[in-house]
């Protein structure tokens, strides 16, 4: 154990099902050392998008740790496909998308999504204990706004032409 957990995170941990989805074994490994160390007692591998989709569907996990860059199905296709209410049987699994790349583009993609949490690799034990205890003890609810379906925004997705309109007003506030 990294450091001492609060009774509720610890026990929450503890009980909790994790999916880790990668196609890189090593990074698997790594996931699954990380998590046995914070407590997680369930941890299930899939090797590839696919294979996670189906052990998605079979296991309903409490939670998923999906890495982006997959071959045959990438992480941001599967979450399109998890997050269909009425389509997929499991859409409100909390999803951690753990990427190489940080960039900016793919924080907001993964947003837009409906992931939970955004990790960058290489992963520290105290990052994932952040993304893990605000999923368990602070969940965002579900919501469904227009075409998007997930955790309810931290901040809303304004279009273009909306966010335009919040700085000319902004700016407008500053001249007066």
């Amino acid at each position: 154990m990294l450091t001492v957990l609060p009774r509720k995170v610890e026990q929450a941990i503890q009980s909790i099902q994790v999916l880790v989805v990668d196609d890189n074994p090593y990074m698997r490994k790594v996931l699954r050392n990380l998590l046995t160390n914070l407590g997680v007692k369930y941890v299930t591998e899939a090797g590839d998008g696919i294979a996670g989709l189906e052990a998605i569907r079979l296991l309903a996990p409490d939670m998923v740790l999906l890495d982006w860059e997959m071959p045959l199905l990438n992480g941001a296709e599967l979450v399109r496909i998890v997050r269909s209410p009425g389509v997929f049987p499991v859409p409100d699994v909390p999803i951690i998308m753990i990427t190489g790349h940080g960039q900016r583009w793919r924080i907001v993609e993964a947003a837009r999504l409906g992931v939970n949490e955004f990790l960058r690799k290489p992963v520290s034990g105290k990052s994932l204990l952040d993304r893990m205890t605000a999923i368990l003890i602070n969940p965002r609810p579900m919501v469904r706004l227009g075409e998007y379906y997930g955790p309810e925004p931290r901040k809303l997705f304004c279009e273009p032409a909306a966010q335009d309109a919040v700085r000319r007003i902004d700016s407008e506030a500053l001249v007066s």
